[in-house]
Parts: structure tokens; C-alpha cells; sequence
């Protein structure tokens, strides 16, 4: 694998070259060469330009507080990026900061354990070596919230796997794309309706160094598109000891089109993302090639990089030259794996064939031995209809070895939605899709309040003690509960303060809205069960369910006694405007006890996440059954003593032990109108009956020993059971080791 750092501590366990970088390189804001800047910092703080150029301290709660006892109003502003950080900062703070013995302690400490992280060897799997990694490849990656390269969960799990392939020291490589303008931000209007604008990445600094070869010229990768050759640079991103290479088309070696390739993230039209799969799955192959990675297996997360098998294909026929493209599918099949997330046939990009071929160079067929029909052919479900569709899942299934769905029941699911792939009398239970349920990276996720907590009760190995499920479970138990909820209680005010200045806004035009007051400052309350409501807006999350009986919810809320509180944040696809509009009638329902007890945080990302997922007493997730293929974020809150109140569907059918949490309905399958009806009634029961009744009950230490017995119970149930590591030793053991 390949690191790139200016003035680095760099590994030293590889045989490849180390990438040399491109310092001095004319800037240009059209076509950005590279995200250095000239800054001279104090010689005892140099180490922090080190520091920066690797996503590390975005999991390592010392490394976070570094950047912000620099300057914590810039860090905000910034949106936690230590390059702009570092370029913007004022001259004084930094000479003040390094006269600062305490905080020159610090940086020293970081920077040592940050040298002994990354030089360590990397430990081999069988077949996985530092010669022979895993090459992962995803359409987006959530690594930090300052490179908003993401757009919700696909991307969450895919920077989660990076973070574990990292602590667990397993070799990968990781391969997307570099999208300059990322995904959309969000802003609520006064009324209640979702706009939409976009950054320029390419206008800020990241951590992200040009990709060079021997003689310190710019690596490029081809693919011919459209019939015309469209080249792409490579960025390489630091996630602690893993590389991930960025494909970018916007350069000067394109039209104006082509530079469009890589622009937005799920933007455009279906011819958009037909060459942008294109390029992250052939150009990702050749650019691996030309840094003389050799994958002993590639991972297709999701469908959308699925094109790769077909460069794979060509490649072996290129190099073999009586096989024919059966041969090419055995050899590539060998090399690949295939985790689908989508449980419904919608779901999976499927594209116009008339409108593939004029994006694939007609050449590439021939190299591939095939007709175009036979080319159509691998991406239908039925093979034999020159009608229907191509799919990018199909042809995942088609070439891949192994195919896995990300929980149990979206294996069960799935197996019945491809049936039709397979021969007629085939059972769904002898479709070959598995099952990996999804994790989350812990230290990113567990706030550091608890990790504290964890240190002082269970040891500075609480990360490593957490992958054993027995251990941390007494581990946990040895806790006092009185420590669990002050900590609880800790993370609760921060949230309620930071509603309360998200919300705040000197204009809020003539409609009130849930995301907009003038005066916060009795807005929300620690004391008040606080349930919190996240997610993407689309029909099947079922935003709506809660006010479907809107007398019912809203005597819960005003109980004098016994209130609830909630807390939302999402967007809706900018296309989607029924999905708006269901947003824009939560917003702003005309309700005085809605509008005290109700608020709206809009433009959701990592950083909103981090405050909810640590900060509420209860997550709510009410998917349509069963369309919830997995779902982590409730997974989050489970980690910071948050109760799930939640369909069973996803991970919550495999993590439910009717102690951590709480279910709405149950396993039943019904008509759309008839499963929301009884979940609704489920629903509201539940609160009324179980969470109200809990959360309020109290001791004679007028301590909430019932609820803090339940958060105790999530912690250590559900800590060990949904966490990346547990789910990337899965990988490795079940998917990238087995090759039956």
C-alpha cells in the first residue's frame, strides 16, 4: 500500500515506492493540482501539518481535542478540517499555543502513539498480504464530515470498514471516487420547504495529496467513454494505516463534459451514473494497476462499481489468448466478492441498453469475446429478455464468487428478490446470497465521555476487551449505574445546548417552523425523555407515522408530568418532492406544543449525527417491514446507552433481546395501509406503556434504575454483537478467506 505524507512518519512495510508529493505546484481553482498551502508553524508545533494529512484523529478523542484547544470557534466554522484549521488560523493563538507547555505535552504524546500506530507491520489473513490486499471499492465514503464525499448510510459503513480495516491492521485498499462538489447541503426555508446548494471542494483544503509516479508526474488513468478517451487523476486520502485512491475526471486533459463526470455525488441523470461507474470500476482496476497493487480480492460494495469484473474479464482474455469469456468469468469470479444493500428491485441502478452502448466504446465488447446482446444479457434477471433493463446487481451476481446481504433478514429478502436469476424450481433458500450484518467503528461513534468512563472501569484495552462479547458484558456490569446516567446526562445537556444553537435565528419569517426560533434559551429541557428521529426522507422511513394521530402525540408531549420531547434531522432527495413536501408538513405544523416540543437540525451529516446519536434517550425507526436492510444508526445510539424504539426489521430483529430496547409491531407482513395502521397503534402503545412508564420510574435516590438497568443491558449486548470490527472479521473469515 502506498502513503504519501509532506514531512511524514510513513510505514515502512511495503515494497511498493512510496508516492513522492507535489509540493509547489501551480494551483489553479478549475483544476486543483494539489491542497498545500505555505504556512510556517512554530518548530514545536510542526508535527501538526504531520498530523493533518492523516483522517486518524478523526477517531481518537485526543486527536479531535488537539485541533480544537487550537481554536474552537475556527474549528467549527471550519467544519472540523485541521488543513483549514492550520491555514487560517491566527498567528498569535498559534505562538500562544506553542508557549503552552501543557498542550506542546499533547501534540508530542499524540504524534508518538500516532508513529507507533502507523509503523507497525500489517498483520496477514491467509491469502491477505501488504503484497496482496483487499481491494474495496464504494461509491462514497463517510470518513469525517469534513470530506463530504458521502450522503448517508452506504458511505457511514464504507469509512466504518476503513476505520476497523485500520485498528485491526488488515490489509486493504480502498478505491472511489472524488466527487467536486460532493452531496448537497441542505437548508430549511422559512416555510418549511428543503433547498438545496452545493459546495466547491475544490476551494477548501483537504487532506487528500496528488498521486505520483517514479518520476513525480501525475499518475492518470483512461477509459474510454462515449467514444472518447476520458482521463482521470487519483487523490490519495490517509485513513490511518489504509490507502484510499479518489478518481477524479475534472481536468485539463478533458472536454467540459467529461470534467462533469466526477462533479456530484448521485447527481445528474442515469447517463451521469452509468460513466460514473465506469470510472470508479474500470479506472479503479487500471489505477491499481499502475500502482502495482495486486489485490488477492476485489469488494464490490454495492453494485455501483460492478464494471470492474468486467475489466478483470478483459484483462484475463487480453493475457489468454485461446479463452474464451466463460473462462474470463471463472477467473474473475475467483477474484470477487459482492455486498448488496438494497432490498428492493428499484433500488439497484438499472440503466436503458440503447443508453449503455453509447457509453461503452464498442471495442470493449469485442475484447470482452461477446455480443452486445451477451453483454445486455449479464446485467438482466432474466437473461433471455432483450426488453428488460440492464442491472448492476445482476451482473454483480454474475461475476462475483459470493454475495452477501448486510443482516439476516435482508439475506431472506434478498434471496426472493433474485430468485428469478436462477433456474426455474430453484428454492429462495438456495439462492446463494449470505449474510454479514452491518457494524459500526466504535471509538468513532462512543463518545468520549464514555470512552473515559470505559478507561476507568474496564482498562485502557476497553476497545480490544469490547470484541469479546462475555467479557465486556461483565465488564459493563461492574459500571455504577450512577456513573452510566451522569455520563448520560452529560452528553444530554451538550445536546439540548447545541438544539439550542442550531435552531436559534434572528429572522424566521411569518410561519412557525420547528427548525427556526428567535429565542432558545428555554427551548428543549435534560429533564424531558428526549427521543430522536433521523434518517433519509423517503416514503418507506414512514416520517409521517408519528402524526397520524396527531391528538394522541400530542398529549404525550404535553403531559405535565411525564413530556416527550423530539429531536429530527434528514433530507430529502433534491428530485423527490413528495418526500419534500412530507418534510415540509412536519416542519410546520401550526401547533404551539409542537413547536416547544419539536425541532428540526437541517443538514444532516456526520457532525449532527455525532450530538444525536450520543445525546438522546431513545432512537425511533419505523420502516416500512421489509425494507430496512440493515439500518446503523440505532446501532450508534447503542453504543452510547441509547434505546432503540424500533420495527423489527434490519439489525433490530437480530439485536432485540427485549431488555435493550424496545419493538413496534411485529414480524408480520401486510398491505402498505394496513401494517402502518397497526404499527401506528403499535407504536403509540409502546410509548404510552413501556418508554413514558420507564424513563419516569425512579428509586428512593430518585435515581432511573429501570431505564439505566435497560441502558446497561444495550451497552453490553449490543456494543460487541454490531460493531465494524466484529463485522469486518466476519468479512474476512466468511467472504475474503472462503472461496467455495
Amino acid at each position: 500500500m502506498f502513503y504519501s505524507f509532506p514531512h511524514c512518519i510513513c510505514r515502512q512495510n511495503t515494497e511498493h515506492k512510496n508516492m513522492q508529493t507535489a509540493v509547489g505546484l501551480q494551483k489553479d481553482t478549475n483544476f486543483r493540482k494539489d491542497f498545500y498551502f505555505k504556512r510556517n508553524l512554530p518548530e514545536n508545533l510542526s508535527i501538526l501539518e504531520t498530523l493533518s494529512w492523516n483522517y486518524f484523529w478523526s477517531w481518537q478523542p485526543e486527536g479531535i481535542n488537539l485541533w480544537r484547544e487550537l481554536d474552537s470557534a475556527l474549528w467549527e466554522k471550519c467544519e472540523q478540517n485541521p488543513r483549514v484549521l492550520l491555514k487560517n488560523i491566527n498567528g498569535l493563538r498559534l505562538w500562544q499555543m506553542a508557549n503552552d507547555a501543557d498542550y506542546v505535552a499533547k501534540v508530542e504524546k499524540f504524534a508518538d502513539d500516532f508513529t507507533e500506530y502507523i509503523n507497525q507491520s500489517p498483520n496477514s489473513f491467509g491469502k491477505l498480504t501488504a503484497e496482496n490486499p483487499v481491494a474495496y471499492f464504494c461509491a462514497e465514503y463517510g470518513v469525517h464530515n469534513c470530506l463530504p464525499i458521502y450522503s448517508g448510510g452506504l458511505g457511514i459503513l464504507a469509512g466504518d470498514h476503513l476505520k476497523s480495516a485500520s485498528d485491526l491492521n488488515v490489509p486493504l485498499v480502498a478505491v472511489g471516487l472524488f466527487y467536486r462538489h460532493g452531496y448537497f447541503r441542505q437548508t430549511i426555508l422559512h416555510d418549511g420547504w428543503q433547498r438545496e446548494h452545493y459546495n466547491d471542494l475544490f476551494e477548501s483544503e483537504h487532506a487528500l495529496q496528488p498521486v505520483l509516479n517514479d518520476s513525480g508526474e501525475r499518475v492518470l488513468v483512461s477509459v474510454n467513454i462515449r467514444g472518447r478517451e476520458v482521463f482521470a487523476q487519483a487523490w490519495l486520502a490517509q485513513i490511518g494505516r489504509i490507502s484510499l485512491y479518489l478518481l477524479d475526471t475534472n481536468i485539463a486533459e478533458n472536454n467540459e463534459i467529461d470534467r462533469l463526470i466526477t462533479g456530484y455525488l448521485y447527481g445528474g441523470n442515469e447517463e451521469t451514473r452509468i460513466v460514473q461507474e465506469q470510472i470508479l470500476g474500470i479506472g479503479g482496476v487500471r489505477l491499481l494497476r499502475k500502482l502495482g497493487v495486486k489485490p488477492s480480492v476485489f469488494h464490490l460494495n454495492e453494485g455501483h462499481s460492478a464494471f470492474l469484473t468486467l475489466e478483470l474479464a478483459r484483462e484475463f482474455l487480453a493475457e489468454n489468448e485461446t479463452a474464451d469469456f466463460n473462462d474470463a468469468i471463472s477467473a474473475t469470479k475467483e477474484k470477487c466478492v459482492f455486498t448488496t444493500h438494497t432490498p428492493v428491485a428499484a433500488g439497484n441502478d438499472n440503466f436503458p441498453p440503447t443508453l449503455l452502448e453509447k457509453c461503452f466504446d464498442a471495442d470493449f465488447f469485442n475484447q470482452l469475446k461477446i455480443s452486445k446482446n451477451d453483454f445486455f444479457a449479464l446485467g438482466r434477471t432474466n437473461a433471455d429478455d432483450e426488453l428488460e433493463w440492464f442491472g448492476m446487481t445482476p451482473l454483480a451476481m454474475r461475476m462475483t464468487r459470493s454475495a452477501n446481504g448486510v443482516s439476516e433478514k435482508h439475506s431472506e429478502v434478498s434471496r426472493e428478490l433474485w430468485l428469478k436469476m436462477f433456474p426455474e424450481g430453484t428454492l429462495a433458500e438456495e439462492v446463494p446470497i449470505s449474510f454479514i450484518t452491518n457494524g459500526v467503528h466504535a471509538p468513532t461513534w462512543i463518545a468520549p465521555v464514555f470512552q473515559r468512563l470505559y478507561e476507568k472501569y474496564i482498562g485502557k484495552n476497553w476497545l480490544e476487551i469490547s470484541r469479546n462479547k462475555n467479557a465486556w458484558r461483565e465488564a459493563i456490569q461492574r459500571i455504577p449505574d450512577a456513573e452510566i446516567w451522569n455520563a448520560h446526562l452529560l452528553l444530554k445537556n451538550l445536546l439540548v445546548a447545541y438544539i439550542r444553537n442550531k435552531t436559534f435565528s434572528k429572522e424566521t419569517g411569518s410561519k412557525d417552523t420547528i427548525n427556526e426560533h428567535e429565542d432558545t434559551r428555554k427551548l428543549f429541557s435534560p429533564d424531558v425523555l428526549t427521543i430522536g428521529f433521523a434518517r433519509r426522507v423517503a416514503a418507506y422511513k414512514r416520517w409521517n407515522l408519528l402524526l397520524s394521530d396527531l391528538e394522541r402525540i400530542l398529549k404525550l408531549i404535553t403531559d405535565a408530568d411525564k413530556p416527550v420531547q423530539f429531536v429530527f434531522a434528514g433530507k430529502a432527495h433534491p428530485q423527490d418532492n413528495k418526500a419534500k413536501l412530507l418534510l415540509q408538513n412536519l416542519m410546520s405544523l401550526q401547533n404551539e406544543d409542537w413547536q416547544s416540543r419539536a425541532v428540526f437540525i437541517e443538514d444532516y451529516d456526520q457532525e449532527v449525527a455525532r450530538y444525536l446519536v450520543q445525546g438522546v434517550d431513545v432512537w425511533l425507526n419505523v420502516p416500512r417491514r421489509p425494507l430496512e436492510a440493515s439500518g446503523t444508526s440505532g446501532q450508534k445510539v447503542a453504543m452510547n446507552g441509547g434505546l432503540n424504539l424500533s420495527i423489527l426489521d434490519g439489525w433490530w430483529i437480530e439485536g432485540f433481546n427485549g431488555e435493550n430496547g424496545f419493538s413496534i409491531g411485529d414480524l408480520s407482513e401486510d398491505t402498505d395501509e394496513i401494517m402502518d395502521a397497526n404499527d401506528a397503534e403499535s407504536l403509540y402503545e409502546v410509548l404510552e406503556t413501556q418508554v413514558i412508564k420507564d424513563f419516569y420510574e425512579h428509586d428512593e435516590n430518585s435515581l432511573q434504575t429501570v431505564w439505566i438497568r435497560r441502558m446497561k443491558d444495550a451497552l453490553a449486548t449490543l456494543t460487541p454483537q454490531f460493531s465494524s470490527d466484529r463485522m469486518l472479521k466476519d468479512y474476512i473469515e466468511q467472504i475474503y478467506l472462503n472461496e467455495k
